[in-house]
């Protein structure tokens, strides 16, 4: 199927309340443009660099979440283009973030990254660590937390539905809580391959790359 049509298929299954994410890293210009023509104006990028170029070559309407790891000295080139940022992980970068956008006198919205799986090789705060790092935000000026993020380890759907109803108690634990600077908005769980398990699971925001535009040939990629 087309982009177009795969899309649209996708977002008809979707309640209103979700957001889709289109996950367009590697991704040509031309296919986040067929996305974009089908109604689609939430993408999802992970590398600063290619981020900034489609930036500057896709229409300003375009709802920019940043999904990947964030370096501290790539913040700044972020400021006043990102809608989210998905991976805050630590409070080096909340401080980081902090100051880049007060510099700017603009407003970061953020989800806070947990590493669910306690996965070595995944980026992601520790859920131990959690209400440190939110403590830390309520000394904030210039970042909004609007809600948790988490990329859960490979399994079958039993092992899916454990991790994304876990993500779904913390959640709403915080969200019965009272922060400033903290508000439990969104839940961003659930990738191509499993998105309808975690939208069973309480998730109201989906990234979904693969299952939109099709497998990704990265001798093709945006560099």
């Amino acid at each position: 199927m087309a982009i177009s049509e795969e899309y649209n298929k996708i977002k008809s299954e979707l309640s209103p309340g979700v957001t889709l994410i289109c996950v367009s890293k590697t991704r040509q210009i031309s296919e986040i443009e067929e996305a974009y023509e089908s109604g689609a104006r939430d993408f999802g990028e992970n590398k600063v660099q290619e981020f900034n170029r489609k930036f500057e070559s896709l229409p300003k309407d375009i709802r920019w979440h940043f999904i990947g790891h964030l370096q501290t000295n790539k913040v700044k080139y972020l400021v006043g283009r990102v809608h989210l940022i998905h991976s805050l992980d630590s409070i080096h970068l909340l401080r980081e973030i902090e100051k880049r956008y007060a510099a700017k006198d603009e407003i970061a919205s953020v989800l806070i990254q947990v590493n669910i799986g306690k996965e070595i090789a995944k980026t992601g705060i520790d859920v131990k660590e959690i209400g440190s790092l939110i403590k830390a935000c309520n000394d904030c000026f210039h970042v909004k937390v609007k809600g948790l993020m988490a990329t859960i380890p490979i399994g079958d759907a039993q092992s899916c539905k454990k991790y994304f109803s876990q993500m779904k108690v913390i959640f709403d634990d915080l969200k019965a809580m009272e922060h400033k600077n903290v508000s439990m908005e969104f839940l961003s769980l659930g990738m191509s391959k499993d998105f309808r398990i975690a939208l069973e699971n309480g998730s109201n925001m989906v990234r979904v790359g693969t299952s939109i535009f099709g497998k990704r040939d990265y001798s093709k990629a945006e560099l």
